[in-house]
């Protein structure tokens, strides 16, 4: 039976989604990603293929671990979904805009790595090297198959990105005696300059912003009570900018300066 080619990122997405809680759980405690076969975190019961089909299998056990039961909690069927969200949202510009598979699987892939780097920062204030610094250079390298003439620009965009957010942060410690921005957001701005281009940055900074107001908004209302002194994950805000401006582009929004 044929299968649209869109469907394929669609269909794997929740199984890229439980790859990417692997990497955010163990990676910024410096574990090794592949461990050998999968176990309970609380029993330590080796997990089979029926405990680790996305999704499903935590309905099917009602969020519990089959052998002894604990409370397996919402981190993995969360990214899973968000993964699969992620599949869906490059699926339906990506067609709309009549590109095929090739330009599907980057977009998707590149939303799977932004993903992941947002939730590392949510949890841990870190942006690790290991992943934004292959991103930046992959950047460059889909430049040079996309459209080699923008070459130039996007390698400018990543040296603008990566020195204005390193300045950023050194007049800020300087007025304030301690860290606004840390150096991994300076490369994730850097990486979205390769991607996107040096006009684009501006677009990027801004749609962080949004997105960092409009999540301290959400955690005022939630209860949290923020001070100027409130730590946020800048670098969460950063990826989303990042990812929905790379999908922006091909739906025809203008990113370059009037």
């Amino acid at each position: 039976m044929y299968l649209p080619y869109w469907l394929l990122p669609i269909l794997a997405a929740p199984f890229i989604g439980s790859f990417l809680g692997v990497v955010v759980r163990r990676l910024p405690e410096g574990r090794r990603i592949a461990t050998g076969r999968s176990a309970c975190d609380h029993c330590g019961a080796i997990l089979g293929v029926r405990d680790l089909v996305p999704l499903a299998s935590w309905a099917w056990n009602r969020g519990r671990c089959r052998h002894c039961g604990a409370r397996l909690g919402l981190f993995f069927p969360a990214i899973e979904l968000m993964a699969l969200l992620v599949a869906c949202a490059a699926a339906s510009v990506d067609v709309a805009a009549g590109e095929g598979i090739a330009r599907l699987a980057v977009d998707c892939a590149l939303g799977w790595i932004l993903l992941a780097l947002a939730w590392i920062d949510a949890e841990h204030f870190l942006l690790p090297d290991v992943i934004t610094l292959p991103l930046l250079a992959a950047g460059l390298a889909v430049t040079a198959w996309e459209a080699p003439e923008l070459l130039p620009d996007r390698a400018l965009g990543a040296a603008i990105g990566y020195v204005l957010f390193r300045g950023i942060a050194y007049l800020y410690r300087r007025w304030r005696g301690r860290e606004g921005l840390g150096e991994g957001d300076a490369k994730l701005l850097a990486a979205a300059g390769a991607w996107l281009g040096a006009a684009a940055l501006a677009w990027v900074i801004l749609g962080a912003a949004a997105a960092g107001l409009l999540g301290a908004g959400v955690a005022v209302l939630a209860g949290r009570r923020l001070d100027a002194g409130t730590a946020l994950p800048f670098g969460a805000c950063l990826a989303l900018a990042f990812f929905v401006l790379r999908l922006a582009g091909l739906a025809g929004f203008d990113l370059s300066p009037d």
